[in-house]
């Protein structure tokens, strides 16, 4: 029962600090993406992509949570955007303290676009609320079809689905049906992309989406 308490008391604090950083975040009309995927599943080339296409419309600022190292972070630094390192030590996620700290670092006023980008992992990531508009998760077709039903929290949780990758999908043994099968099975109303960094194929289509999610945001607070 001891164990089942300190969950219990880590998720609670871990929710009402939530809480203040979306209402910082929502005052400032800042539209707020929770981006989560395993290891190697190509969110980092994808966020370049998203980026080098709208950082020119749009002011763009980037947490990213590694357990060690700055290269995902330094890569995105190149990009020209504002970009905050968290080092979790060990942890398998971010959660909301470490979102306070990072947003304290940042000039909140000149930012429309926030992407945190989370550790790699299928399951801590969509455990923690940490202040998002929308969880989005990437998954790439060298991973295999079945992880939604395998780590499910993470896709009934997710507002979009990234299916990254397709350049490769000729040399795998991934079902897109079974798989699209499965994702509605979890989450019928959810957003779905299909997307390729090497071929550049479907970050259009991705980048529309969000603008319109901003200037949704943006309007809302108006």
């Amino acid at each position: 029962m001891s164990e089942i308490k300190v969950v219990r008391n880590i998720l609670q604090t871990n929710d009402e600090i939530t809480s203040k950083n979306k209402k910082i975040l929502d005052e400032k009309g800042i539209y707020v993406i929770n981006l989560m995927s395993s290891p190697g599943s190509g969110k980092t080339s994808l966020l370049e992509r998203i980026i080098a296409k709208l950082k020119n419309d749009i002011n763009i600022a980037v947490i990213e949570g590694d357990i060690y190292t700055t290269k995902d972070a330094q890569r995105i630094e190149a990009q020209g955007v504002p970009v905050i390192q968290i080092n979790t030590g060990g942890a398998c996620h971010l959660d909301a303290e470490m979102i306070k700290g990072a947003l304290n670092s940042l000039t909140l006023d000149n930012i429309d676009l926030l992407v945190i980008e989370n550790v790699g992992n299928l399951v801590c990531p969509a455990e923690f609320e940490i202040g998002e508009d929308i969880k989005i998760s990437v998954l790439s077709t060298t991973e295999g079809n079945d992880k939604p039903l395998k780590y499910p929290l993470m896709f009934e949780k997710s507002g979009a689905i990234i299916l990254n990758k397709l350049d490769l999908i000729e040399f795998t043994d991934f079902d897109k049906k079974e798989f699209y099968k499965d994702i509605k099975s979890l989450n019928a109303n959810v957003d779905l992309f299909e997307t390729s960094c090497v071929k550049n194929q479907g970050i259009d289509e991705i980048c529309s989406w969000l603008m319109s999610k901003i200037k949704n945001k943006k309007m809302k607070i108006k």
